[in-house]
């Protein structure tokens, strides 16, 4: 390869290259927990760890939704519930960079969608708020939120401290619940 074929490589590869790549291991992360999802909820049975990692590998899918909510209920009912929500609240931005990267590498593959558009329209506007907003709620929308933040290179130290305000907020009541449920059921579980 002569030195003008390489210079066309590495331009296409500062390009599209990284983009490619970062779409791919999106890809392969989601695919690589549908197909491990059975083997995820064994995870829970190692208390906090399992809860951190069952939030960052079911917040990794983009699009596919993996219940990892449940988790932080249960864990809540069985250990402290405030722990719970801090390490759901920390595991759960970090699986959310597979969407941010999706959009990153190659988010024209939702950009024409009509909820994507708003979402993008909102992104645009105020993307902060957007992004605590939306992963403060449970809703299928986060990842079109992180797709978008992708494209747009939003500022990954922002998004992630977006993500984990919302979160954390979103797992500790979720945790709470868990608690107060199993504390109101106990006298008759007995």
């Amino acid at each position: 390869m002569g030195t003008t074929e390489a210079r066309g490589f590495l331009s296409w590869w500062r390009r599209y290259g990284m983009r490619l790549a970062a779409l791919a291991f999106s890809l392969l992360i989601t695919a690589l927990i549908v197909l491990f999802r059975n083997q995820l909820r064994a995870l829970a049975h190692y208390g906090y760890l399992g809860i951190f990692l069952i939030s960052a590998l079911g917040n990794a899918t983009v699009v596919f939704p993996v219940p990892s909510l449940a988790v932080v209920f249960a864990g809540g009912g069985v250990l402290n519930p405030i722990l719970v929500g801090l390490v759901a609240g920390l595991g759960e931005p970090l699986g959310e960079l597979t969407g941010y990267l999706a959009g990153y590498g190659g988010g024209a593959v939702v950009e024409n969608g009509l909820r994507f558009a708003a979402i993008r329209s909102w992104m645009e506007r105020r993307g902060f708020l957007t992004l605590f907003v939306l992963s403060a709620i449970p809703n299928p929308l986060f990842d079109l939120a992180g797709i978008a933040a992708g494209i747009l290179r939003y500022p990954i130290g922002k998004f992630l401290l977006a993500c984990w305000l919302g979160k954390t907020a979103k797992a500790l009541i979720i945790a709470a619940l868990g608690s107060v449920s199993l504390n109101l059921l106990a006298p008759w579980l007995r």
